[in-house]
């Protein structure tokens, strides 16, 4: 939904607000005023009814109720006719017609109301998707590694499974940066992404932690030397990929860090990718 149309919901929705506040407000003045205060008190409590009915189960339910409303309205007033002792209380005949027109703008300003409420919730998923996955390379993002790696570390302390993590970035960035295009600075992200993602397990799970400084992460249910036979095979790949792209004649080279969770050292996901980064300054092969 567009946000035009967004802005017609909610202005329908405020209209319908007012309408049904103005019809409760002339309700209100035609209750004092028609003075009939043991029919008024009836007829009122019956429209309370036939507005929790169309609140709860929809406008053909409600057209129904109003009618049977309408119908015990006319059954008292005949009946009050036929039987002398009182003149036809002609002054409480709006009560055949607001309790219909108080249902209908219920119903269209409810209806309206849940329209906004799951346009809400589509938008909370898309701010939740887009925060946890990168539009370009579609890999996940820190948001989705931090609710991931607390995962994998509960796993840990209750299994005693290793938990490593491979930090992959590309040597001299920034100054690669200057000398490339925003074509080839795109190509490098795609190619890198999808070498990372063909050289891993299926089980192991790829991120892309940051776009300026492009920071790629691997979360392994494996011990230090596991990772660095999966980092180095992510490297020869890569090589292998660059020297067959359009960016062959440039001088790129990756960098690897590995970093194995210790309780006694870290103390959440962040310190995790920290001591990755750091490791991947020691990369010099």
């Amino acid at each position: 939904m567009t946000s035009n149309d967004d802005q017609k919901s909610v202005l329908y929705t405020d209209v319908c607000l007012l309408l049904f506040l103005a019809l409760i407000g002339i309700m209100a003045i035609l209750m004092a005023l028609t003075g009939h205060v043991l029919l008024n008190t009836i007829f009122l409590f019956c429209t309370l009814a036939v507005l929790l009915i169309t609140y709860f189960f929809g406008i053909i339910a409600s057209l129904i109720t109003n009618l049977g409303f309408i119908a015990l309205q006319t059954i008292i007033v005949i009946y009050q006719y036929l039987d002398g002792t009182q003149t036809i209380p002609w002054g409480l005949t709006y009560w055949m017609i607001l309790p219909l027109l108080l249902s209908v703008t219920l119903y269209f300003m409810t209806k309206n109301q849940v329209k906004l409420q799951k346009i809400n919730g589509a938008l909370r998923a898309n701010i939740i998707e887009q925060g946890a996955f990168d539009d370009e390379t579609k890999l996940r993002t820190t948001v989705a590694y931090m609710e991931d790696a607390a995962v994998f570390i509960e796993t840990n302390k209750r299994f005693k499974l290793p938990v490593t993590t491979i930090i992959v970035k590309i040597r001299y960035f920034n100054d690669l940066k200057r000398m490339m295009g925003p074509e080839q600075l795109r190509n490098l992200l795609k190619l890198t992404s999808n070498v990372i993602k063909q050289a891993t397990r299926d089980n192991d799970i790829t991120y892309l932690l940051n776009n300026e400084d492009p920071t790629w992460a691997i979360l392994l249910f494996t011990d230090t030397d596991g990772a660095q036979i999966a980092a180095n095979r992510i490297k020869q790949a890569f090589d292998k990929q660059l020297n067959n792209s359009s960016l062959a004649s440039l001088a790129i080279a990756m960098v690897v860090g590995v970093a194995t969770w210790n309780p006694e050292e870290m103390k959440n996901p962040h310190d995790l990718i920290d001591a990755g980064v750091r490791k991947t300054q020691y990369d010099v092969q």
